[in-house]
C-alpha cells in the first residue's frame, strides 16, 4: 500500500520549528536533571506533555474532512510507538544527561538519529545506496569514533562522560526506530491523536518506573527556575514539537524529516554554550565536525530535499 508524500514549504517550516524547540530542550532538561533524578525528570516532562496533548485532543478540531473511527489496532500501534519513542528513549536520554553535558546530547542524538534511519533504509533497500551516501556513512562513522574517544579522555570528561554519550547513542537508536514507525502509525490516525496516545502510554510507564525515586525527592526544596524549565520542556519540546514532527513525517516521509534533524545540534550547542557554559574538548569538537559532515552527506547525498509528489517511504 502506498500513499502520497506532499512536499512544499509548510511541512519543512513545521519541521524547522520542531528542531528549534528540540534544540532548546537539551539545555533546559539539563537544568532540571541537576536537581532531580533522571527518571523523575523524564516523567515530569512527558507526563506534563501528555496532559497538554489530552487537553488539545479534547478541544482542537481535527482537519482533513471526515475522520475515520480510530480502531484498536491504531491505538495499539500508537501506544507501542510510545513505549519505544517515549519510555525507552527518555530513560536512556535522561540517564545520559545525568552523566554527560547537554552539549554532547545535542550533537549525538540529532546527528546519529538520521544516520541510523538512513542506514536502515539502505540496508532494507528502501532507498538506493549511492556513492555519496556510502561515503557519508563512512565519514560519519569515523567522526563518531573520534568524538567518543575525545569524550572518554580526561580532557573530555572521563569515563562518566563517555558512559553518558553511549547512552545518548542508544537513545538515538530508539529515536531512529520511532521515526521509521511514524508513517505506519499515521496510516490510519491523525497526527495529534497518534502523538497523544504515544505520549500517554510512554508517560504512564515512566511514572511507574520513577515512582520509587519520586518518593525520595524533597519537592518543597525544588527551586522555582527548575519548575519553569519543567513547564517549558513539557509544553514546547514535548507536546508541541512531537505533534509537529509527526505532521512532518506524514507530509514528507521519514527520510526527509530526518534531514531536518541537523538544525538541532546548531541550536542545542548554542544554547548549551550560552546558557550553561558547556564546551567540547579539541578532539570532541573535531569528531563532532566530521560526524556532522558525514551525516549530512549520507542523508542528503549532497543536495537539499526537493519538492515532489510520489510514493511514500516505508
Amino acid at each position: 500500500m502506498t500513499s502520497t508524500v506532499t512536499t512544499g514549504p509548510r511541512p519543512y517550516l513545521l519541521l524547522v520549528t520542531t528542531m528549534l524547540l528540540w534544540g532548546s530542550g537539551f539545555s533546559s532538561s539539563k537544568v532540571i536533571v541537576d536537581h532531580l533524578p533522571h527518571s523523575v525528570v523524564a516523567t515530569l516532562r512527558f507526563g506534563g506533555g501528555a496532559l497538554a496533548l489530552l487537553v488539545a485532543l479534547r478541544f482542537v478540531r481535527q482537519g482533513g474532512g471526515e475522520r475515520r473511527r480510530t480502531s484498536r489496532r491504531d491505538w495499539v500501534r500508537a501506544a507501542g510507538a510510545g513505549v519505544l519513542g517515549v519510555f525507552v528513549y527518555n530513560l536512556l536520554f535522561f540517564w545520559g544527561l545525568s552523566l554527560a553535558p547537554a552539549i554532547d546530547g545535542s550533537t549525538i542524538v540529532p546527528v546519529m538519529s538520521p544516520v541510523l534511519t538512513t542506514s536502515f533504509l539502505l540496508i532494507t533497500r528502501t532507498e538506493r545506496a549511492s556513492a555519496a551516501r556510502v561515503a557519508g556513512l563512512a565519514v560519519g562513522a569515523a567522526g563518531a569514533v573520534i568524538f567518543f574517544v575525545g569524550s572518554g579522555g580526561e580532557a573530555g570528561g572521563g569515563q562518566a562522560r563517555l558512559a553518558g554519550d553511549l547512552l545518548f547513542l542508544l537513545s538515538a537508536c530508539c529515536w531512529a526506530a520511532f521515526t521509521l514507525l511514524g508513517r505506519r502509525v499515521l496510516a490510519g490516525i491523525e497526527p495529534l491523536r497518534a502523538t497523544t496516545y504515544a505520549t500517554v502510554s510512554g508517560a504512564i510507564l515512566l511514572a511507574l518506573y520513577s515512582a520509587p525515586a519520586a518518593v525520595e525527592v524533597a519537592w518543597t526544596e525544588v527551586p522555582a527556575h527548575v519548575w519553569l524549565n519543567v513547564v517549558f520542556v513539557a509544553l514546547g519540546p514535548t507536546a508541541v514539537a512531537n505533534v509537529l514532527y509527526y505532521r512532518g513525517i506524514h507530509a514528507v516521509g521519514p527520510a526527509s524529516a530526518s534531514t531536518m534533524m541537523f538544525v538541532v545540534p546548531v541550536v542545542g550547542t548554542t544554547c548549551s554554550a550560552l546558557l550553561l557554559g558547556e564546551s567540547f574538548g579539541t578532539v570532541q569538537a573535531a569528531g563532532a565536525a566530521v560526524l556532522l559532515v558525514g551525516a549530512v552527506l549520507a542523508v542528503t547525498q549532497g543536495r537539499l530535499p526537493v519538492r515532489r509528489r510520489g510514493p511514500s517511504d516505508h
